[in-house]
Order: C-alpha cells, then structure tokens, then sequence
C-alpha cells in the first residue's frame, strides 16, 4: 500500500513538472515568437523584385523557398550570450522610400559615363552614387564599366555581375539609364572629369553642371567616394538606397547559386558568416605580420612595394596591429568566438579568398569549430565552374551568404565588412558584431604571455566589450571632432555602413504584430 502511495506520489510530480514546463514554453514563444504569411500574402511594398523570386522558384521549387526571403528574426533570439539586448524596430518599407522620387527629372541635359574602381564592394558604392548625380546634374547614365584594371584582373561585365535590366527598369522613374550610348554620339567630344571627393550638391549643381554648356558626354574617371555621406536632401538619399538595396541585383546566375548556398549553410542550422580577411593582398596593403615567418613578412613587403596604387610602403607592423588596424589572424578569430560563447558545433561559413598560409593558419580555428564551410566546400567544382576566375563574381557569391547569415563577423573593416553591415542594417539591423581589435590585440598577447588565461573571466570581459558593437540601431557617425578638410569627410561614417536614419523609419515594438523587412 505504501509503494502504491509512493508511486502516485511520483506521477503527480512528472505531471506537475511537465505542466510547468509546458507553461513556461508558451510564456517564452508568446513573448519571441511571430507569427508570419507567407510572402504571397503580402502587399506589394513587402516583396522581394520578381526576378529573384522567379529564380528561387527555378532552382530549389516553391516547397524549398530560400531564407533569402525570410521574415526578419527579432535580434533577440539569436544565437550566442549577447542576445538578450532589446531596441525598436526599424523598418524599412515607409512610403516615402518605395516611391519614386517626387518631381521626376527634367529632360536630360547630356550622358554620364562611369569607370568604376576597385573591388566589388567599392564599385557597388560608386554605381549607386553615379545614379544620385545622375540625377543632381539631369544626365541620362549609360551604364558603369566594372573596373577591369585593379589588383583582381576580373574581366567581369555589367551584365555578368548585375541584373542589368532590373536594374534600368527599378530606376526609371528616377534616372534614364541606358546601356550603351546611341549612335549619334560617336564622335561626339568626351569631357573625363575626376570628380571631387565627398562633394555636395553645390559642386555638382555648379561646377559639374556647367560643363553642359560645351559638352553631351561626361565621363567620370573614378567613382569611389564622389558624393558627400550627409548634408544631401531627402529624396537624393533614399535615391542612393533604392540604388544600393532595390535597383542593384545580381546577375540571375550569382543569384540562383548564392540562394543555393544559403540553403545548404541552413541545413547545418544557424550560421555564422566569418568575414575571414586574412589574405594575402590585404596583409601586404596594411603591413601586418603577426604570427607570419620572415620569408612571409619579405614576401607581403615585395607585393606592396610593387604596387603603385598604394602610397605607403614602410609600415611598422607592431604599431599597426597596436591600434586595431590589422585583420584577425584565423587563431584570433577562434579565441573571439569562444569568448563570446559560441559552442564548437557552431556552423562557420568562411566569405574569403585564398586565405594566406592555407592550413597551415587555419589548424586553430578548424580544431575549435570543425563546421566550417565555404563556397568551395559546399558546392561542386561544377557548380562553381562558371564563376570560377571571376573574382568579383566570387566576392558576390560570398556578400549574399553573409548578408543572410544570422550572424557576420568580419575580422577587418574593409569595403566588404562595411558594405554588408550596411545592407544588413537596412534589412532590420541583422546581428552583426564588430570586433573591437585594438582591445582584443592586448588581450591576445597577454594569453600569448601566459598573463591571462581563456575562460569565463575573459569571456565575461569580452562580451562586456561588445555589447554596443552588435549593429544595433543608432545613426550614422559624424567626424571626428577637431578634423578639417578631407580629413574631416574621411573621419565620417560611411553612407552605405549605416543608412540611417535617411533610409529607415521607426516604429515601436509590438509583440503582438508581424515584422516584415522587405
């Protein structure tokens, strides 16, 4: 009778604690959780371009549909100890960006050429503000030549790289862009004009527009940094994010294979991307040598002194890596993440090229977290084929994986860093967490010294570090304080790394709604 008793006794208590734990779950999904529609449910202003959607549909079927079209997530269930921070909502499909700008533009004065430079990134800046002064000095633009010339030697199109007529076709109630100049214009003189760095309205209203009176052709020599980060009306501003975040797709087969990409990291489930830029033409431009043997160190020294573009040749690598301006090595990398509490099964996608020393640099990482995977791992030579030689291709294939990863990291404040921070802000303000190396560098050392140790105390202090530096909303950065003339331009935050607030709206948080950011 006693074990009858003793029994009840220890099924009421299973069914008591499966109670209370079925109680707490449905607290915590009624507070994290939303319910979404499915994207054909949604209004018009919510949807991705039909082209990208068509070519989901083509290559993975309605049944398979890509992340790359997922809901925003709430930052707060994220993976990882510093999820737990709070902030309002940002939004970005207010009215007033998704329509065309409101006085559409006057008959073209003449035609803007553009020769880009530099990477991908650098050019995808550069085309979007040429579509701004485009529009500033009432030119029709012919669209951009890629820079086939820089350190990559990619012989890439336009076309092969972007969506040329969604591209054309989103911009038309903006700016007349065509692809190539008519006929009656050969011949016709060309004005090259190297425009002014971070230049406002007035130079291009006056100084650039002037130039009309005796030429129909300017061609700009560069398109890097050309247009001013603030102090630009409204509508010019959110004409350079319809650019950047509407108007420039990827060519449909970047697409295809970059949603593809995106659906395989998703199979190992949330996943980080590493912006892992420990290559061999970034540690030669910036001089960094930590960790490397000498033959390494002379050979990095041989590549900057040969490069004309870069004017700096004798850098002091210890006072670089001193003041945070070196990427992470690999093993700096993994001490990163473990402090941040990142477990080992941790899905790690790489978005990088060769990575300087091969294995040889990568053993700490690949021992710390064993899933780390690539373009190359997780697709066929086959597959990869068509880009293959292609760098700018391959740097796209690498910024759509990164942009839809729960969460970046880059380990160098470069054009890609950057560019992808931005896009994911203006997604919804994705977790992006950026290293604070020039504290991380002294912490690294002092383990190198045996002064400090890996554990909880380090962990602790890191995260503590890092609470602010998550891609949080705040508005974009003015310049240093003291700085003049270009220095001063130069010291501001980009307008791409954080559009805000020119191109997001806010709206308070509500539990009980759907966040939709598209």
């Amino acid at each position: 009778m006693q074990k009858r008793r003793w029994s009840e006794v220890g099924l009421m208590r299973k069914i008591l604690s499966c109670a209370i734990c079925t109680i707490a779950m449905m607290s915590l999904l009624s507070v994290h959780l939303h319910k979404f529609p499915h994207h054909s449910k949604l209004s018009d202003p919510y949807r991705l371009p039909n082209p990208q959607i068509e070519i989901r549909d083509k290559i993975l079927g309605k049944e398979q549909e890509q992340r790359w079209t997922r809901e925003f997530t709430p930052p707060n269930v994220f993976l990882g100890p510093l999820a737990s921070q709070q902030f309002p909502v940002w939004r970005t499909n207010c009215p007033i960006l998704w329509k065309p700008v409101p006085n559409p533009p006057p008959e073209s004065r003449g035609y803007l050429l553009a020769h880009t430079n530099g990477g991908l990134n650098q050019m995808r800046a550069g085309i979007c503000d040429m579509v701004a002064i485009a529009r500033i000095i009432n030119a029709t633009l012919v669209v951009p030549e890629l820079d086939k010339k820089s350190y990559w030697q990619d012989s890439s199109n336009f076309s092969d790289v972007f969506n040329e007529d969604h591209f054309i076709n989103v911009l038309a109630n903006d700016v007349k862009v065509i692809k190539k100049l008519p006929k009656e214009m050969d011949g016709a003189p060309i004005a090259i004009k190297y425009f002014k760095s971070w230049s406002g309205m007035d130079y291009y209203q006056e100084e650039i527009s002037s130039m009309w009176a005796d030429y129909k052709v300017i061609q700009a020599g560069k398109t890097d940094s050309r247009l001013a980060n603030n102090n630009l009306p409204p509508d010019i501003q959110k004409l350079r994010c319809r650019a950047c975040y509407e108007a420039l797709c990827f060519a449909p087969q970047i697409e295809a294979m970059g949603k593809l990409l995106v659906d395989r990291m998703r199979s190992f489930g949330t996943y980080i991307a590493l912006h892992l830029r420990y290559e061999k033409d970034i540690l030669a431009f910036t001089g960094c040598t930590h960790g490397l043997s000498s033959a390494e160190a002379d050979e990095l020294k041989k590549i900057r002194d040969a490069n004309d573009k870069w004017k700096v040749k004798d850098i002091d690598p210890r006072e670089q890596r001193s003041k945070g301006f070196c990427p992470l090595t690999p093993k700096e990398a993994a001490i990163f993440l473990s402090a941040l509490g990142y477990p080992s099964n941790t899905p790690i996608y790489i978005a990088a090229g060769e990575i300087y020393g091969g294995d040889s640099y990568m053993g700490d990482l690949q021992s710390r977290y064993p899933m780390l995977m690539s373009k190359e791992k997780l697709a066929s030579i086959e597959e990869l084929e068509p880009f293959a030689n292609h760098s700018t291709q391959l740097a796209a294939l690498d910024y759509i994986v990164s942009v839809e990863s729960d969460v970046f990291m880059p380990t160098y404040s470069g054009n890609m860093a950057r560019a992808v921070e931005g896009h994911r802000r203006f997604l919804g303000h994705r977790r992006t967490i950026s290293p604070d190396k020039k504290a991380l560098v002294r912490l690294f050392d002092k383990i190198e010294q045996g002064i400090k140790k890996e554990g909880k105390l380090l962990s602790d202090k890191v995260i503590e570090m890092h609470k602010k530096r998550q891609g949080t909303p705040r508005k974009r950065k003015g310049p240093v304080p003291g700085t003049k003339g270009m220095d001063r331009f130069r010291s501001e935050e980009a307008f791409y790394v954080n559009p805000l607030p020119d191109c997001l709206c806010v709206q308070p948080r509500n539990l009980n709604t759907s966040v939709i950011i598209r």
